[in-house]
């Protein structure tokens, strides 16, 4: 009878200690001290606004938060590095695919950097914002630490106030006196005082050439209306000439076309009279021909006559024998 009080004791002391246990494993385990890496980020501008406990988010889903802030001062350039410890939980992504060794660089190669960003405009607390802006330098302070260095890149206004910071505020204020007193000089030269009324001048010589542009339109509009209405006489004159006229040329051209082809005829019957086959042509040699011989005769006669003139009284000598 008095075992079973210690067995049931003992039992319950272990069932205990069992849910202690398993409490403490869930515990740790929502915690984060289980899984979770620890990196760090070097920051150039202040982090006023960014606490411990802040959520470090990548493109707004929370992947992990700040656990330590802490200031360096680098001694060798007086510069002041604001360093911020982060948890980070890789099992906030899920990743699709083979996981690859340089996934991390390849991360970074394509631009995946850290930067301040703000919660609230009212609270003006802030966060660790993570996303992509290629091209961007990666830039990582020298600092001795176990853990994981992720880059980090200025926030808007920090490089806007970068970019005031280099302008030189002496030079350009120099620039806008050296601009006002130019400005101060023109306005007070006599050229400038003198411009109202060469405008006024001006205006008055544009108002007088048009009343005389109107003067002379009301006194030519007339004459221009006598010009259109003989253009518009012609016009209806040569609409009603023009007809006869195409008429009497196209007759004409029709004679002429009759006219050359007749010539082309002629010419024609005069080839063929000058052909060497023609007739006439034959008829005509033969009679020059023959009056070549009749030529010769009277040539012959003559100048028997010439040595013997009683030739025409006695004849020939063969006819008196």
């Amino acid at each position: 009878m008095s075992e079973q009080p210690h067995t049931v004791a003992i039992g319950a002391f272990v069932a205990g200690a069992i849910l202690i246990a398993l409490s403490t494993f869930l515990f740790l385990i929502g915690s984060g001290l289980g899984g979770k890496e620890k990196v760090i980020m070097a920051f150039d501008g202040s982090v006023t606004g960014l606490n411990i406990g802040a959520p470090v988010a990548l493109r707004g889903v929370q992947v992990g938060q700040v656990t330590d802030i802490e200031v360096i001062l680098d001694s060798d350039n007086i510069e002041l590095i604001m360093l911020v410890e982060a948890e980070f939980d890789p099992g906030a992504i899920r990743i699709r695919g083979a996981v690859k060794d340089d996934l991390t660089d390849e991360l970074l190669a394509r631009g995946l950097r850290a930067q301040l960003n703000t919660q609230s405009l009212l609270t003006g607390l802030l966060y660790v914002q993570m996303d992509f802006h290629p091209g961007s330098e990666i830039k990582l302070a020298d600092i001795d630490s176990p853990y994981f260095q992720f880059p980090t890149i200025p926030t808007d206004l920090e490089r806007i106030a970068k970019t005031l910071q280099d302008i030189d505020v002496a030079d350009l204020a120099e620039q806008l006196t050296e601009m006002v007193q130019n400005v101060n000089r023109l306005v007070s030269s006599e050229d400038f005082q003198a411009l109202p009324a060469d405008t006024g001048t001006a205006l008055q010589s544009v108002v007088d050439l048009s009343n005389q542009l109107q003067t002379q339109l009301s006194s030519s509009g007339p004459k221009l209306d006598q010009v259109l209405d003989g253009a518009a006489s012609t016009l209806d004159t040569a609409s009603r000439e023009l007809p006869p006229i195409y008429s009497l040329v196209q007759r004409n051209l029709d004679k002429l076309d009759e006219a050359i082809v007749a010539f082309e005829e002629t010419l024609t019957s005069v080839d063929g009279l000058l052909s060497k086959d023609s007739p006439t042509l034959f008829e005509l040699n033969r009679a020059l021909k023959e009056m070549t011989q009749t030529s010769r005769s009277l040539q012959s006669l003559a100048r028997t006559l010439e040595s013997n003139p009683e030739a025409l009284l006695r004849g020939r000598r063969g006819d008196g024998q």
